[in-house]
């Protein structure tokens, strides 16, 4: 897309990122599905370009409806919070408080027979912002790269750290601890006090994929096989590749999963 500027840039053009977006949802191997998605203003160009972009996934935790109703909420909260947002303020800080206050709701709503995870991720004027909180995660494959924006709220960093300082067990065996997939933040717990995300926002570029998904997807799939399904193809067809991946491995415990990509372009 091109606009001419106004003003002394009059005669001078400008391009515009657009993005293309796909999504994919599994049941994997459980009786119920407790992530949920949403996309603000994915159809609107004009909305993109005044109020941004918004991308959340919220995987449920706590069984079929403690999970699944956590997840909602705190989806529902964060659209709601983006309806308001201030697009010239800190939009980093901004989704800080949307997951605080999506946690205190689902805290509200459920009282502690659930929670779920939180990626939540907003692009605006060419560049992203994001919050995390849980397991989730949060890609950009720029150039070939994959890379992880956010990190995991959960024990495996913890004993990893703990079996380092301590010294007397390989960090590779403290990754392995049964207690590693434990979370110690989530949306929906008391005390929560530890939020990912970015500090300053990061220039997007052509090319870029993003991908926003529950641990279904991220901790099934390797880096490599999560780019061989995102390169060289448009969004819809990464979104097959992903699902029929994840179906072809056949694991016996499956969890729910759920991607969200975007890919950037001129």
């Amino acid at each position: 897309m091109e606009i001419i500027l106004q003003g002394k840039d009059r005669n001078k053009m400008k391009r515009l990122l657009s993005y293309r977006l796909a999504n994919l949802q599994g049941q994997g191997k459980r009786d119920y599905q407790e992530d949920s998605f949403a996309f603000a203003n994915a159809l609107d160009v004009t909305m993109i370009r005044e109020r941004g972009l918004l991308a959340v996934v919220a995987d449920g935790m706590g069984g079929m409806d403690g999970g699944r109703q956590s997840g909602e909420i705190a989806v529902r909260t964060v659209l709601d919070d983006f309806s308001s947002m201030d697009t010239g303020g800190d939009i980093s800080s901004q989704l800080t408080d949307m997951a605080g206050h999506a946690s205190d709701r689902v805290n509200d709503a459920i009282g502690g027979s659930g929670g779920c995870t939180l990626i939540a991720a907003v692009i605006y004027d060419e560049e992203l912002s994001f919050v995390s909180v849980g397991d989730s995660f949060i890609w950009l494959l720029r150039r070939g790269e994959l890379i992880r924006l956010n990190h995991e709220h959960n024990r495996k960093n913890e004993i990893y750290l703990e079996t380092i300082r301590a010294g007397d067990m390989d960090p590779a065996e403290g990754r392995e601890n049964f207690e590693a997939s434990a979370l110690t933040q989530f949306i929906g717990m008391t005390g929560m006090d530890e939020i990912d995300g970015t500090r300053m926002p990061i220039p997007l570029a052509d090319g870029d994929i993003l991908v926003l998904c529950s641990d279904g997807v991220g901790g099934v799939l390797t880096e490599d096989e999560v780019i061989t399904c995102l390169s060289n193809k448009p969004p819809d067809n990464a979104a097959l590749a992903i699902d029929g991946l994840i179906k072809q491995k056949d694991r016996e415990h499956q969890d729910n999963y759920t991607a969200l990509i975007i890919k950037c372009g001129y």
